[in-house]
């Protein structure tokens, strides 16, 4: 609200000098003397409009038709690409914000210009404002590279995989068929549709368990082990952590890989078995459904905990052990000065640490993939009662061409994942009681 009665009044006050820098970028800066600074607006005003003029409104006008001229190699006729002109939609938006940024700047710069006129002060001269950003405004010289590749990298192909999930890209209609805006309807389709309606709501069952017990799982045992490893009467402490560190350092695919064989039915665990006379068990055969998220849960654990131990032995360093000299003189035992003053200490401390190692887990692709990937069953559409959201998204669009039901998902995940770390830690002492532990 400052700011806009700030603009208010400049529109107000300001004179037809600063105004005429509203029309013609760079005008005000002219007219006061400032040629170098001027002559860039003009130009950056001028190559937007030459972007425009050749082929930015096309790409806006594309943005929202994606097309209407469909492709026919029997007359030659080359056609719309409806995934391309989103994107160039995209990119045009994109050029607008900045465009507009920099409309600012000029409006914001011409006034402070005018007031230094009229304070009888000189304009800064352009070979200062270079000077600035080497010194004072450094952060716009280091910074202005990394945002336009965040921009362009970053930003675009987000901004794409949201817009497809309103589209009906995917299937049958690929380019050269003409893809068309469908709105809500495949978030329509995975809710109410008996194609993906079912095996929505079952992985999305499941996927929400298996990233509350794996988080839980995973940094508990973290705790447990670096609570056992703080204990003074621990010898050979190094020695003894340097077994999880090294489970940690070792690739995630190959570690995958490798249980994945040991619970195969030539692996090591099934050979033992009928070597006691026993008869093979399928560990991740079709069939097995809770012995393999058991299994996944085991080896994810097997995988995070070790960065959960040496996260925890940080932190467990750091505390205050008078207050536990007070606990022992006031008669609690371990359990309760674990659950009074180390349990709250390491979650006010780790919280950012949790919702991170939840929206991973959530998200944790590779697990069921290198364990049980490539599985389809009959009471699923393309996916295992193993698989998670992030596995079912790929199944469906890499595998299978159902790209805008793949970004519905996609957007669904990211939904769930920011609504729940959000409202947890806006909820969490780390949020609200930051002075607890200082």
């Amino acid at each position: 609200m400052e700011k806009w009665n700030g603009f208010c009044e400049a529109a107000k006050n300001s004179s037809w000098k600063v105004k005429l820098s509203a029309v013609v970028m760079g005008g005000g800066q002219l007219l006061y003397g400032c040629w170098q600074k001027g002559l860039v607006y003009l130009l950056v005003e001028l190559s937007v409009l030459y972007y425009f003029i050749t082929r930015g409104i096309s790409d806006l006008v594309g943005f929202f038709t994606l097309g209407t001229q469909k492709a026919d190699p029997w007359t030659g006729t080359a056609g719309d690409n409806s995934v391309v002109m989103l994107l160039m939609g995209i990119f045009a938006w994109i050029v607008i914000a900045v465009f507009l940024c920099i409309y600012v700047s000029n409006l914001k710069d011409a006034y402070a210009i005018e007031r230094r006129v009229k304070a009888g002060e000189q304009p800064i001269s352009f070979k200062a404002e270079l000077a600035q950003l080497l010194d004072r405004k450094f952060y716009i010289t280091a910074l202005a590279l990394p945002v336009l590749g965040v921009c362009v990298f970053h930003i675009l192909p987000i901004v794409f995989m949201i817009l497809i999930a309103f589209t009906n890209y995917g299937g049958s209609i690929v380019p050269p068929e003409l893809v068309d805006w469908v709105g809500f309807q495949n978030f329509a389709q995975l809710t109410t549709l008996s194609r993906f309606a079912p095996t929505f709501f079952r992985i999305l069952g499941w996927n929400v368990v298996w990233a509350v017990l794996s988080t839980g799982l995973n940094y508990f045992a973290g705790l447990g082990l670096a609570l056992l490893l703080n204990k003074d009467c621990v010898r050979g402490k190094a020695f003894w952590r340097l077994f999880p560190i090294l489970a940690y350092a070792i690739p995630g695919f190959i570690t995958l890989l490798g249980f994945k064989f040991m619970f195969s039915y030539g692996g090591p665990i099934n050979q033992i078995i009928r070597d006691l006379g026993g008869t093979a068990i399928g560990f991740l055969d079709l069939d097995a459904k809770w012995s393999a998220r058991l299994i996944g849960l085991f080896v994810n654990c097997w995988i995070s905990v070790p960065s959960i131990m040496l996260l925890a032995t940080g932190h467990l360093s750091n505390r205050d052990m008078t207050i536990y000299e007070s606990a022992r003189i006031d008669g609690a035992n371990r359990w309760h000065q674990f659950k009074s003053l180390t349990l709250p200490y390491m979650i006010f401390t780790t919280t950012p640490v949790i919702l991170s190692q939840f929206v991973g887990n959530f998200n944790n692709f590779g697990i069921f993939y290198f364990l049980r990937g490539g599985l389809y069953m009959d009471n699923y559409f393309l996916a295992s009662d193993t698989d998670l959201l992030i596995n079912w998204l790929y199944n469906l669009s890499i595998d299978n061409n159902y790209y805008s039901i793949g970004a519905a998902i996609s957007l669904v995940i990211f939904l769930i994942t920011s609504t729940i770390s959000l409202a947890v830690y806006v909820r969490s002492a780390a949020f609200r009681e930051e002075d607890t532990f200082q």
